[in-house]
């Protein structure tokens, strides 16, 4: 017992006020007040203050004892509240709620070291979370942890009183003084309340501990699981740019903790000259700013960003490229419906990033699908099909003449009155036809970007058809014989002999003339 045991025993009033305190206003109670009297000591000196300030901090060997042989008590009484006041506890599997009952039964053996040894230390390795596999860090939440720790807490501070008494006073409950019948018994003398708050403070300071060693182990897990997402995201990106098969994208974002179902795009650009660590945080804080989220890849020179769930891509992209993206294009792939088929938007991207610097004036961002021409000549296939499929094959089956038209639009270099005059129309035909272009295949000619695209479509559109064959060659006709020139009137006939009048008028009349003169 205590040198200076106080006369009367303090009311219950007065005890729940001493307990009540916090560590500090605790320390300033009455054994606090009486080490602060100098000359207290039987010297009269100052030599007996350290005795007095040790005795009343920490509890003594048989208030010890009787909290160890009410361990048992305790730990029922710790389930019991845990299943009253913790509703998530009550939702656990059976194996997972035994491993939470091993951890606040080991709490309350090591509160029990803890009153024999107030060394911070020794919860460092201590057994409170050892006992419990790693595993159950991501079952029970660091909020759900701190619940627990305050119930414990709770419920050992308010059976303090009863188990430390039970052997002075036979008048408390059976079980109070059953868990401390045999510990009381020996210690055979009635607690004061410097003891019980030398034990409320030695609570106080373990349970500060106990937080402390709680955050210690979240953050550990936090970090392993940061460091293990970390590596997981990178190769979630890199399985995105390479092309992977739904099911290996799928299952690693599975893993991760990816919504699968959220529409994605990919944004690609170069990196800036900033840490890797620290633009992955600005970006995801960009997106969820977006309504939405980001996976992140820094490789070497190239900042991946897939976007997920964002209602406009460009729109952040363009906040991307302010602040986290390097000097350079910065290309935004065409949005896919889920992120298993993200691979179509990255390939869009990383062509459009190879492409881009043939058009030097293009915006920042771009859009994939506005590098088509560039695309195209880069040798991407995709953007050969797409302008096939998208502008030429709809202009050459809505007929109207929009093919030629277009065609003849282009070799005149967009002049409206030339083409009439190739087409015989008038130039306002010229105007209609040129607006239903841009109604067929959503590019106007008259824009020149927007021409050049058309013209290029043209051009890949007659490629891809194919040849058309060659018609075979008529049978030779027959050649009439060739009719001889009539000759010369002298040639084809003999020379008639000239006739007089005369000769004429007896031949007809039957004569015949002299053959040397003309008749008599």
């Amino acid at each position: 017992m205590p040198a200076d045991e106080p006369d009367a025993e303090p009311t219950g009033e007065a005890t729940a006020g001493a307990v009540g305190r916090t560590t500090d206003e605790a320390a300033d109670g009455p054994a606090a007040e009486a080490t602060d009297e100098p000359g207290a000591g039987p010297d009269g000196g100052p030599a007996a203050e350290p005795a007095r300030s040790a005795a009343r901090s920490e509890p003594s060997p048989a208030t010890v004892r009787r909290l160890e042989a009410a361990a048992g008590h305790f730990a029922s009484s710790i389930a019991a509240a845990m299943e009253e006041r913790l509703p998530w506890y009550g939702a656990l599997p059976a194996d997972e709620r035994s491993w939470v009952g091993l951890v606040a039964q080991a709490g309350f053996t090591d509160f029990i070291r803890w009153l024999s040894d107030p060394d911070p230390d020794l919860l460092a390795g201590t057994a409170v979370f050892g006992t419990a596999p790693r595993e159950l860090t991501r079952t029970v939440t660091l909020q759900q942890t701190v619940e627990l720790v305050r119930t414990a807490i709770t419920v050992v501070e308010e059976g303090v009183d009863d188990v430390l008494r039970a052997s002075a006073d036979p008048a408390l409950p059976a079980g109070a003084a059953g868990a401390a019948g045999s510990a009381g018994s020996a210690a055979g003398a009635p607690v004061d309340a410097a003891e019980l708050v030398a034990v409320r403070q030695a609570l106080l300071r373990y349970s500060r501990e106990v937080a402390f060693a709680a955050a210690a182990v979240y953050a550990r897990a936090a970090e392993s699981r940061g460091a293990w997402d970390a590596r997981l995201e990178a190769l979630v990106v890199d399985a995105v740019l390479r092309g992977d098969g739904e099911e290996v994208i799928a299952s690693r974002a599975a893993a991760l903790g990816w919504t699968l179902d959220a529409a994605t795009a990919v944004v690609i650009g170069a990196s800036g000259d900033v840490a890797a660590a620290g633009v992955v945080p600005r970006v995801r804080r960009v997106a969820r700013a977006a309504g939405g989220e980001a996976l992140v890849g820094v490789q070497g020179e190239r900042l991946v960003v897939v976007l997920s769930g964002v209602p406009d891509a460009l729109a952040t992209a363009a906040r991307l490229a302010e602040s986290e993206f390097g000097a350079g294009p910065v290309v935004v792939g065409p949005t896919v419906a889920s992120l298993p088929v993200a691979a179509r938007s990255a390939r869009a991207a990383l062509a459009g990033a190879v492409a881009a610097r043939a058009w030097p004036e293009a915006p920042r961002p771009v859009l994939a699908d506005d590098l088509l021409p560039e695309r195209a000549l880069s040798g991407d296939a995709t953007a050969r099909r797409a302008l096939v499929d998208r502008a030429y094959r709809p202009l050459a089956a809505a007929g109207g003449a929009l093919l030629e038209t277009l065609t003849a639009y282009l070799a005149s270099g967009g002049s409206l009155e030339a083409c009439a005059r190739e087409l015989f129309v008038h130039a306002n035909t010229v105007r209609y036809r040129l607006r239903r272009v841009g109604e067929v295949c959503g590019w106007t000619p008259t824009v020149p970007r927007e021409r050049w695209v058309l013209q290029t479509a043209v051009a890949l559109g007659r490629l891809a058809e194919p040849p058309a064959a060659a018609a075979p060659a008529p049978p030779p006709a027959a050649v009439p014989p060739a009719r001889e020139e009539p000759r010369a009137a002298a040639v084809a006939a003999p020379a008639r002999p000239a006739v007089t009048r005369g000769a004429r008028s007896l031949t007809r009349r039957g004569g015949r003339p002299a053959a040397d003169g003309p008749g008599l």
